[in-house]
């Protein structure tokens, strides 16, 4: 960040002269400059380029009104303004807090405001670096002598092998002088929370409205079990979200609790939907705590906030509505929600908190924010009993973690500070509706088909789009009102074959084989259903990767109305069995698919699939320790029915589980094993399109679970 910007519409000598001066003596320490042409240009260029640390201006042409422009794209950057001795400055106390310095137009002081202008670029830098980063960046500036872990010494070790060396030049010098020790006190803990780290916690706790914020160095899953184990002792019973990720699922076979599930909703095209109003309800909760076995009043309750496709809840009614005292809202996909309005009602941190009750909001800060890959983070909302949480956090933390995924959520939370950190959220909603809007508008232009997007009509309004019972464009049925919203940054692509009341028609488009197209030419689909495909619209995501994507659809498009050979418009496909697709066709690939879902009428299947659950004859936890002991047997998946499965159950995509540890599939349940087996036989009959189902394996191919012994 060594880059000013100078706004040098001067026209006269007596400040032209002076400018040229000092951006020589910018230059000799190391400073660029760049030259916008007017005010429109200087603002864009800011937007565009965070690495501008500085704009120099001549007050007597652009004055207050720059800088308040400029302090709407970033408030803490430090602006030089050059004012002559005539010059009238006009300026309020609350003025002054525009971050300006004012320098007169004379010759013979270049050095000396060049020198200003360095100062304020580093007090600018050290204002908006977080506590536990700036330490971080200190520590490896001083480049101690260490005796102790890790055994790479700051890269040393790396340095002393070729194939070392190799590694070193790949991820760079700072990578390996930033991996260090928890022994560094200047740094203080993250498992004891002192020092810089708790600086960084109350930090990220402010930015994301809750009363108390952890750092998880092992991603939302742990996140998810740390919660959930402190929340949930052993005896207690579970609220669980039928749609919840994997981890807690893990969480429940880890302690010995009863799970109660919560019954969200699915439509046609395997978009997972919400749970019902109803489901919160003390009534309807005390009927299911009365029909499970050893189950007594839940203490508390996870609900997955978004859903995978992009589902929000209102949050303020199950806040109040739930009757527990931990309310945990797993928001692995929404780390985002509380730096734009949209958002407001709908995230776990939203709103105050409520006497008698402790809300959590897990999120997963790599997922949607600039966070490397484990980072992850726990809210807090209401009083905890901090010290028996942080046993539960210790119980789940390495105590060697990677200072590097710290720095990066905090400095995630950094970048959501301020004017830029809503500007790039807004930014990437914005993005998301206009691809949304070219969707539509080629899919209005083309002969033909074309890609539709699952939205409803009017996407005019920037907002998190309502659910209503009176539309059909969602496909859930008995949807309740004002009660989930659509995210506009989550765009799901439809592909022909269904329509949104599960009708299929006769030829179609299986959104999996776009999906490889996709990938073929480096673009990677978040998740894929029948005839579905999600991608999620990022920070990370401009202009250019999104006129990629549509320049991929429509090439896809123009190949299949060709209709190629496999090997020519997937020849990565092709090489999965060249004797299989020798002179198979794109759209012969497609209807055999297509038919096959035909066949097994998957939209009803679903339905069935979801409706009526496997049942429960043990708890995960006791089904765990079952197999822990070895008494489990493998059976052919054909033969599940009545059988107690050992292991959780589920296929990627959507990653929740369809049979959980200790359940049954009985007659009634038998469509959650149809689900299955259609997916295993698409597999089969097509090479290349197999479903990674976890629980599920392949041996010698026939498709095997393991069940407990009876």
């Amino acid at each position: 960040m060594n880059t000013i910007a100078i706004l040098n519409n001067l026209g006269v000598f007596f400040k032209k002269y002076p400018v040229q001066e000092l951006e020589q003596s910018l230059a000799a320490l190391g400073y660029k400059t760049v030259y916008p042409v007017d005010e429109k240009d200087l603002l864009k260029l800011l937007e565009m380029n965070p690495r501008i640390s500085g704009v120099i201006f001549d007050w007597d042409t652009y004055s207050l009104d720059l800088c308040q422009q400029i302090n709407k794209v970033n408030e803490k950057l430090p602006l030089f303004a050059f004012a002559n001795e005539h010059s009238t400055l006009d300026i309020s106390l609350a003025d002054l807090r525009l971050n300006i310095y004012f320098f007169e137009y004379s010759l013979g002081s270049a050095k000396d405001i060049a020198h200003k202008i360095d100062q304020a670029n580093q007090d600018y830098k050290d204002s908006i670096l977080p506590p536990l980063t700036k330490a971080l960046f200190n520590y490896v500036d001083e480049a101690k002598y260490t005796f102790c872990t890790p055994g790479h010494m700051s890269g040393t070790a790396f340095n002393k092998s070729p194939v070392g060396s190799i590694f070193y030049d790949f991820y760079g010098a700072n990578t390996f002088k930033a991996d260090i020790s928890i022994s560094m006190p200047e740094l203080g803990s993250l498992l004891d929370h002192s020092g810089p780290h708790k600086e960084a916690e109350e930090y990220i706790a402010r930015t994301f409205n809750a009363d108390r914020s952890y750092i998880v160095t092992n991603g939302t899953s742990t996140a998810n079990k740390i919660v959930g184990m402190f929340s949930a002792p052993a005896g207690s019973t579970v609220l669980v979200d039928r749609n919840c990720h994997k981890s807690l699922t893990h969480m429940m076979m880890m302690t010995d609790v009863v799970p109660i599930y919560f019954r969200p909703t699915r439509n046609a095209y395997g978009i997972l939907g919400g749970i019902p109003k109803s489901e919160f309800s003390r009534e309807v909760i005390a009927e299911k705590v009365a029909n499970t076995p050893g189950a007594t009043k839940p203490g508390y309750a996870v609900v997955t906030n978004s859903t995978y496709d992009g589902l929000f809840y209102n949050t303020q009614f199950i806040k109040e509505s739930l009757d527990t005292k931990f309310i945990h809202f797993d928001s692995a996909w929404v780390p985002y929600t509380n730096f734009n309005p949209i958002y407001e009602g709908k995230c776990g941190m939203s709103g105050e908190a409520i006497p008698g009750k402790v809300f959590y909001e897990t999120q997963s800060t790599h997922k949607l924010l600039a966070a490397f890959s484990q980072a992850s983070m726990i809210h807090v909302k209401g009083q905890l009993e901090e010290e028996s949480f942080n046993e539960a956090f210790m119980m789940h933390t390495s105590t060697s973690p990677q200072y590097g995924i710290v720095a990066s959520a905090e400095i995630s939370a950094a970048m959501m500070h301020g004017n830029a950190g809503r500007r790039l959220i807004q930014d990437s909603i914005d993005r998301a509706i206009r691809f949304r809007k070219e969707i539509k508008k080629l899919r209005s232009e083309c002969d033909g088909w074309f890609f539709d997007v699952w939205q409803p009509e009017n996407i005019e309004t920037t907002e998190c789009w309502n659910l209503k019972p009176d539309e059909k464009w969602h496909g859930f049925k008995n949807i309740d009102e004002d009660h989930m919203f659509l995210d506009p940054i989550k765009i799901t692509l439809l592909t022909p074959g269904m329509n949104e009341e599960g009708e299929l028609s006769e030829t179609g488009i299986p959104a999996s084989i776009v999906a490889k197209y996709l990938d073929q030419h480096g673009i990677v689909v978040e998740k894929t259903g029948p005839y579905s495909l999600l991608f999620l619209f990022s920070i990370g995501i401009d202009k250019p990767k999104a006129m990629q994507l549509l320049r991929a659809l429509t090439e896809f498009k123009r190949g299949y109305d060709r209709n190629m050979t496999i090997k020519s418009f997937l020849p990565s496909l092709y090489q999965e069995d060249p004797q299989f697709y020798a002179n198979m066709r794109v759209q012969d690939l497609a209807q055999g698919i297509h038919d096959l879902t035909v066949k097994f009428q998957l939209p009803e299947l679903m339905y069935k699939a979801f409706d009526v659950l496997p049942e429960m004859k043990m708890t995960p936890h006791d089904a765990w320790q079952e197999e822990l002991r070895g008494e489990v047997r493998e059976i052919p998946l054909s033969e599940m029915v009545n059988e107690i499965s050992a292991n959780m159950i589920l296929p990627y995509p959507p990653g929740v589980p369809v049979v959980l540890p200790g359940e049954m599939v009985t007659e009634q349940s038998r469509p959650v094993l149809d689900f299955l087996e259609m997916l295993c036989e698409i597999g089969n009959h097509f090479p290349g399109f197999e479903t990674d189902i976890h629980g599920v394996y392949n041996v010698d191919g026939i498709y095997k679970v393991k069940v407990i012994k009876q």
